[in-house]
């Protein structure tokens, strides 16, 4: 019993260690951000991304856009990518054997039909079955191949892209008509930038016309308010900070923009992990460095890209679920980085954060509530370790949350209603009280199911696709079922 009883005692200050220090890691990425983030709109005001473009020299961007039953989405968001505001840019649709009217969908819309493209890139996919072109818009490109899920899909468009530089989207993302224009500064300034992401928001609640947001709400659900939380902390408090240190080891697969001679000669997308999109970032990184080559993976805060996010329990889940053993796949491909001095400040600090506290922390949290309960039913859980507890995982994660809410409010300042500000500020209190412990739960979850034998499949994430048709915006594909 004495045993017991001391084992319970080591994981419970483990995991007040653990939680105390994740959350003081985002403070510091945190303020960090706010630094960067105040810099970054100080220049703004007096750079002219137009005048930049003129200077330097728009380099074309071939847009590729993986699809995968996305008949809710596909029409909609291409819509959206054919009004984007850049000079010279082709979008390259891959449908990746879809089961539902997507294709179809695409046709009726676009006016596609087949058409002769010559490869680029010989990177291994499943068979292409057919190329189509737009007979309306001269820019839009669509491959229809076997299905080989999205790795290989983005291979697939990487083999047929044509322009020096690639942005990967996901197919139900609507990118802001400015997105391309902002992302690629990095790349104008500085020769040396490999890759870009921007951020990621959720269009749940928003109002959609054309393919466009022109009204930020907050949506009704609470489940995504959750997520709308989270992003801003990921992206703003998170990344922002993490790239500041030259620490980037994600850009969200959902919009980045990459050399695509580089991402080429890295090997392009892995196939058999189902976290493509930080595997490539990570083999970028090691790629580069193994070359000695001088060179930035970069996050810019202000080009936008609006995606839907699960509001049932079971679809966010499964997508914790699939973020987390892609998380661990990516972390064990390439753990001789880990405390490697050749890989300077991301194997001292980016890697040990992701491996000991994305990757494991979830466990010793997990284990750390089961272990209070235990004291605490054992009648042995002492006030001061409990207030302490309570003070740093549910007081100081609410005060991390508020501080994201902050950073949105000094920089881009989105949610304009004032009510849908206050939502967001309870959402923040409330987030540690059952949803917190749910994205434990489902990550401990992946892996258990990466451990046991569940393993990546030629398989897409599931989501019920709502939409982003609303009433003035006409879907021009009736009649097709």
């Amino acid at each position: 019993m004495d045993t017991f009883i001391y084992i319970l005692v080591i994981i419970n200050v483990l995991n007040l260690i653990y939680l105390f220090g994740l959350n003081t890691i985002y403070l510091l990425t945190s303020l960090l951000s706010l630094s960067a983030l105040r810099k970054y709109a100080r220049r703004l005001k007096s750079l002219s991304i137009e005048q930049l473009l003129t200077s330097a020299g728009a380099p074309p961007i071939s847009l590729i856009v993986p699809a995968y039953n996305e008949e809710a989405t596909c029409v909609a968001s291409i819509r959206a990518l054919l009004s984007l505001q850049y000079p010279d840019y082709e979008i390259l649709v891959v449908n990746d054997g879809s089961q539902d009217q997507t294709l179809k969908f695409l046709q009726l819309a676009y006016d596609l039909s087949p058409a002769p493209r010559m490869a680029q890139a010989n990177l291994p996919t499943a068979a292409v079955e057919e190329i189509y072109h737009s007979k309306k818009f001269p820019n839009l490109w669509v491959i229809d191949k076997a299905n080989g899920g999205k790795a290989d899909a983005l291979n697939a468009g990487l083999n047929y892209a044509q322009a020096p530089l690639f942005c990967a989207i996901d197919a139900d993302s609507l990118l802001e008509r400015d997105a391309l224009l902002r992302v690629v500064r990095p790349f104008l300034e500085n020769a040396r930038t490999l890759a870009a992401g921007g951020i990621i928001r959720i269009v749940n609640g928003c109002h959609v016309e054309n393919g466009c947001v022109t009204d930020v709400r907050l949506p009704d659900k609470l489940l995504a308010r959750f997520q709308v939380l989270e992003y801003l902390r990921a992206f703003l408090s998170g990344r922002m900070g993490w790239s500041v240190l030259g620490g980037t080891l994600i850009i969200s697969g959902a919009f980045g923009l990459f050399r695509r001679g580089a991402a080429i000669e890295a090997g392009g997308y892995l196939t058999h992990t189902v976290g493509e999109d930080m595997e490539l970032i990570v083999r970028l990184h090691r790629y580069a460095r193994d070359k000695k080559m001088d060179y930035d993976i970069a996050f810019i805060p202000d080009p936008v890209a609006w995606t839907e996010c699960p509001e049932s329990l079971k679809i966010l889940g499964s997508q914790r679920n699939r973020w987390q053993r892609g998380l661990i796949e990516t972390l064990f491909q390439h753990r001789r980085m880990l405390l490697n001095p050749r890989y300077g400040r991301l194997g001292f600090l980016a890697y040990p954060y992701y491996f000991f506290f994305e990757m494991l922390g979830p466990i010793l949290e997990i284990l750390g509530y089961l272990s209070i309960l235990a004291t605490a039913l054992l009648g042995l859980l002492s006030w001061p370790f409990f207030v302490a507890f309570f003070l740093v995982a549910f007081i100081y994660g609410s005060i991390i949350s508020i501080f994201s809410i902050a950073l949105e409010e000094l920089t881009f300042r989105r949610y304009q209603n004032k009510g849908d500000l206050g939502r967001l500020m309870l959402t923040a209190l409330l987030e540690s009280f059952g949803y917190r412990q749910l994205l434990t739960l489902w990550r401990v979850q992946g892996v258990l199911n990466l451990l046991f034998g569940k393993r990546h499949k030629k398989q897409w994430g599931q989501m019920e696709r709502k939409g982003f048709a609303t009433a003035t915006d006409p879907a021009p594909v009736q009649g097709v079922h």
